[in-house]
């Protein structure tokens, strides 16, 4: 296999299609169930890259969740969210610099805009994320904004009772980050799909 470009950006996978990607092998896989309400990509990034720990746990990817008839996007996003046990904290873009979280999974619900967004660490792949789509991220898995239209937004949401720690791609502390990521149990409902699948299904 002839190694792809690294940071290109990924606006579909296949399933069983592998990519190396700055020593690190990524493995896409792309499941959509017959049911479009429960479609998703998933995105294997299961090896530490750096300080990065990352996640045995997919990235899970939601494309066009976003009701047509949605009157506003992220209030819809929000009340979604809430609605399955995973409250809304914020609306703002992504940081422009590498981060993850050690004791909380995230969902990002894209309410304006498009970004392209690396995860896994700094040799990690880029998905494009648009107006519409939503993207969970495992606890330990590095995400950074590369680039955006000028009026990319977010929603950012927890699962109840959680507050997101924030750490860095510093590799000193890769073996307590791990440790902490360990730890972190899986939710009991998807946010966008309850208990009817994504990561329901596929966690």
């Amino acid at each position: 296999m002839n190694p792809p470009r690294a940071n290109t950006p990924i606006t579909s996978v296949t399933r069983g299609k592998a990519a190396w990607r700055g020593g690190l092998y990524l493995t896409f896989v792309r499941d959509k169930e017959e049911s479009m309400t429960n479609a998703c990509e998933t995105l294997y990034l299961r090896e530490p890259c750096g300080g990065v720990p990352n996640n045995v746990l997919p990235v899970l990817l939601y494309r066009h969740v976003l009701p047509e008839d949605a009157d506003d996007a992220a209030v819809w996003f929000e009340q979604r969210f809430g609605q399955h046990q995973w409250p809304a904290r914020w609306r703002y873009p992504v940081f422009t610099y590498t981060h993850f979280h050690t004791n909380t999974h995230e969902v990002l619900g894209i309410y304006a805009g498009e970004a392209q967004i690396q995860l896994g660490g700094e040799d990690g792949p880029v998905v494009t994320l648009r107006m519409g789509d939503a993207v969970l991220i495992p606890a330990g898995v590095g995400h950074k904004q590369i680039d955006a239209s000028a009026n990319f937004m977010a929603v950012g949401a927890y699962p109840e009772g959680l507050s997101p720690d924030k750490f860095l791609d510093e590799p000193a502390q890769l073996a307590q980050t791990r440790k902490n990521v360990a730890q972190v149990a899986t939710p009991g409902r998807d946010p966008l799909y309850g208990t009817e699948g994504g990561l329901v299904t596929l966690w």
